[in-house]
């Protein structure tokens, strides 16, 4: 089964959850920018959390499905259109083949994550199908969509093709180009996406370093996310941040959160392709349940910082993966008994 990009949009690429197992040799993750929205948009099509998806940034691509799919959009909000009928996002949808999902300007948000049943199905590359940019690997001949592309995808599992067959029949009776499912993911249960979000960090290794004013402006100031930011890093603008003494090391390893500090004061947020070391001053490591807020945020944003614990980061994490898998559990019920009628 395939899927026709008709228009790829600013930047859509294939996406998984990364390449891991390769940091030795400089090769980084990458992956998904925000993990929670592909991992809802899986769970809404019973897909592994591992498949493939599409990442689309700012402005959405317009795509013709060539089969009869079951699909879920999440995270940001891209103007999602079928006919001119709106596809709600969270919630599984099923499309008629000939459908063209059209996705337009971004609403709210950054990045929208598109899961079809069955998954996007790319070559692997060292364990990941992720579109590495940079080095030209991965997805589709390591590069965004474009026009005349056709996505493979794969085989919907028995849950997810009983619930497109019952939403088919129901969009056929009413006559409509598709139809979405009565249930959803409540925003109850997304990560705290918010217009000016305040992202909650764990001291870094040099934060000591610092000047206290250098400290008292990071947490009590804000920052906001510049023009140059991408999915290697976020560059902040805003009071400079100084180190009390100089300090001269050799390269340290690095994650996805680290904030970074280089000579000209101004932080830096190491994004989904950071690179595996780095030499600048860490002042902090961004808590893993908020790099989902960081991810939708857009250029322009202004963002502020809140210290917490190593243990309360520990906390935030166990709490977020307990309420995703009773999530799982309760859309897998669905799915089941979608095919029991």
């Amino acid at each position: 089964m395939r899927i026709e990009v008709i228009r790829p949009g600013l930047m859509s690429t294939v996406q998984d959850e990364g390449r891991y197992g390769y940091r030795r040799h400089g090769v980084h993750p990458g992956g998904v920018m925000d993990t929670f929205a592909a991992r809802a948009a899986n769970m809404l099509v019973n897909n592994c959390r591992s498949a493939a998806v599409l990442e689309m940034t700012m402005t959405g691509p317009e795509l013709r499905f060539q089969e009869n799919q079951l699909i879920a959009l999440c995270g940001a909000d891209l103007s999602a259109s079928v006919d001119g009928q709106p596809v709600p996002l969270w919630r599984p949808v099923a499309l008629m083949a000939g459908s063209v999902l059209k996705l337009g300007k971004c609403r709210s948000g950054l990045r929208a994550y598109l899961a079809i049943a069955g998954g996007i199905v790319v070559p692997e590359i060292m364990g990941s199908r992720s579109t590495d940019l940079k080095t030209g690997m991965g997805g589709l001949d390591g590069r965004a969509l474009r026009a005349g592309d056709m996505l493979p995808t794969g085989e919907a599992s028995p849950e997810a093709q009983a619930m497109l067959n019952q939403l088919l029949r129901q969009a056929k009776m009413e006559k409509l180009p598709m139809k979405a499912a009565a249930w959803f993911l409540s925003s109850r249960e997304w990560p705290s996406y918010q217009a000016e979000p305040v992202i909650r960090v764990m001291p870094g290794m040099d934060d000591s370093r610092f000047s206290g004013a250098s400290l008292e402006q990071f947490y009590k100031g804000r920052y906001v996310i510049g023009p140059q930011s991408d999915r290697m890093g976020y560059r902040l603008e805003g009071a400079r941040l100084e180190l009390e003494q100089p300090l001269s090391r050799l390269s340290e390893a690095v994650t996805y959160g680290t904030v970074q500090v280089p000579a000209d004061g101004q932080p830096i947020i190491l994004m989904a392709d950071h690179q595996t070391i780095g030499g600048y001053p860490v002042i902090a490591q961004v808590v893993r349940v908020d790099l989902p807020v960081l991810a939708q945020a857009r250029p322009g944003t202004r963002v502020a910082f809140q210290p917490i614990t190593h243990e309360k980061a520990q906390q935030l994490f166990l709490y977020q993966e307990r309420e995703l898998q009773l999530s799982a559990a309760f859309i897998r019920r669905r799915l089941i008994e979608t095919g029991d009628h």
